[in-house]
């Protein structure tokens, strides 16, 4: 309760109010270049600046980054609002070393908010730890030190969008300071699957179990699951037969290789929660909450990542498409009648199988040249899910002589279009998609 007594304070109004009117004449590099609103500009970052110091006196765990976080900005001001340089304060910004329930922190940067903006705009957020008891106990036996699960309590428009991450490496600086944490909007994520999940299965006439209606009502319940998952899903980016960028931030690849990366780890997540659940001698909670990661990777794949967002080299799209269709073609989700069902007893293991396909696919890469890897990866992809007919990719009309690059070019914007059962379902179940977006409850 004092976090949001905090967050409806005249301070943090004041901050907010001020992170609005300095993202009103951004660029996109975060610079203000017309100088007829700097007037504006320097009282906005007066008070932001005075309120940051105010905060500081309570929030005494983030002391050090919010006093430099004022100077970040009046020294902002002071170069005639140029490329922002936020560097002192998120090196001083350290969450991961408190991760306890509960925990608040307010943080203000120019950044770019994933799947939101490529602007770097003043961005305004007051959010506050998860961290159950049980996953304090799991992360002993699946560290992940840099995660960071959290709650929303406000933010600025930024975040008005799909965006559910905060990460220091999306924050305007000259130079890179080492990232130590990342943090992921338990909340958001598990407002999303429920709205989404529910509706799709009245859509769908999918008869839930009952435990898979606990997670689709229950907040606390879903996003302890989220919680979870994403422990799993984001420690698995690092491990495994990895090319030497796992997150392929560096690489310019055609865009189907993301989508079985973040398959690859979402699948990881599925198989491990598989395994304590099967450990009798595992944390009863984390048992509990391990069968409920099992539906929740299970719907948010294949119910809201297809329709969200449009077809352009939509990588997270392609992800829940190829788990739709090789979970149908296996026989395990079925559509008859106009209606869904899904052989829960074979679920787990089906899955594990295409997890087992895409992990033989890493191990195979390391010892192919990069475009032998790519090609492989798009017959494992196309094998379920049928290409553009007009893909240059499908008939291997390809410069394989040219540069990866080259090839790159040649995939379509939508290489894997969707099915005609998702073309149905978009119809009634992407309004609710879109209702979706910037939800927190």
């Amino acid at each position: 309760m004092l976090n949001y007594q905090l967050t409806s304070s005249r301070s943090w109004r004041t901050i907010k109010g001020a992170a609005a009117t300095l993202r009103t004449y951004q660029v996109q590099d975060g610079s203000i270049p017309d100088v007829s609103k700097h007037d504006a500009c320097l009282i906005a970052v007066k008070e932001l600046a005075n309120e940051l110091r105010n905060i500081s006196r309570e929030l005494t765990h983030d002391r050090e980054y919010l006093l430099a976080c004022a100077s970040d900005f009046e020294d902002w001001a002071d170069s005639g609002f140029e490329t922002p340089d936020f560097y002192e304060s998120l090196s001083k910004f350290k969450p991961e070393q408190n991760r306890a329930n509960n925990v608040l922190h307010i943080v203000v940067f120019p950044t770019y908010t994933q799947n939101g903006s490529n602007n770097r705009y003043v961005e305004a957020v007051a959010f506050e730890v998860i961290w159950p008891d049980f996953i304090a106990r799991v992360e002993k036996s699946y560290t992940n030190p840099a995660f960071i699960p959290i709650r929303f309590l406000s933010f600025s428009s930024g975040y008005l969008t799909n965006s559910a991450v905060l990460f220091p490496e999306s924050v305007a600086t000259k130079s890179a300071p080492k990232f130590t944490w990342g943090g992921i909007f338990a909340d958001r994520e598990a407002a999303r699957l429920r709205r989404v999940a529910l509706s799709a299965s009245e859509i769908t006439n999918l008869d839930l179990p009952l435990e898979a209606k606990s997670l689709l009502t229950n907040r606390e319940l879903a996003e302890h699951t989220f919680v979870l998952w994403d422990l799993i899903h984001d420690r698995a980016h690092m491990r495994g037969n990895l090319p030497f960028d796992p997150f392929m931030i560096k690489q310019r690849m055609p865009f189907f290789l993301y989508a079985l990366e973040e398959l690859r780890c979402d699948l990881t997540a599925f198989r491990e929660c598989v395994a304590i659940v099967n450990d009798v001698d595992a944390d009863p909670e984390a048992r509990k909450h391990a069968r409920l990661v099992q539906y929740a990777v299970l719907f948010d794949r294949i119910f809201r990542f297809p329709l969200t967002n449009g077809r352009e080299r939509n990588y997270d799209s392609v992800a829940g498409q190829l788990l739709f269709a090789y979970l149908h073609q296996n026989k395990v989700i079925h559509w008859v009648d106009t209606k869904l069902t899904i052989d829960w007893e074979r679920l787990a293991d089906s899955v594990i199988r295409l997890s087992d396909d895409i992990n033989e696919l890493y191990f195979n890469s390391i010892d192919r040249p990069r475009t032998v890897h790519w090609l492989a990866a798009y017959d494992l992809v196309s094998k379920w899910l049928p290409p553009h007919p007009a893909s240059k990719w499908a008939t291997k009309d390809l410069p394989l002589t040219g540069t990866p690059g080259d090839l790159t070019d040649q995939v379509m914007e939508d290489e894997f279009p969707l099915s005609m059962f998702y073309e149905a379902l978009s119809k009634k179940l992407s309004p609710v998609v879109q209702s979706a977006v910037g939800i927190i409850i």
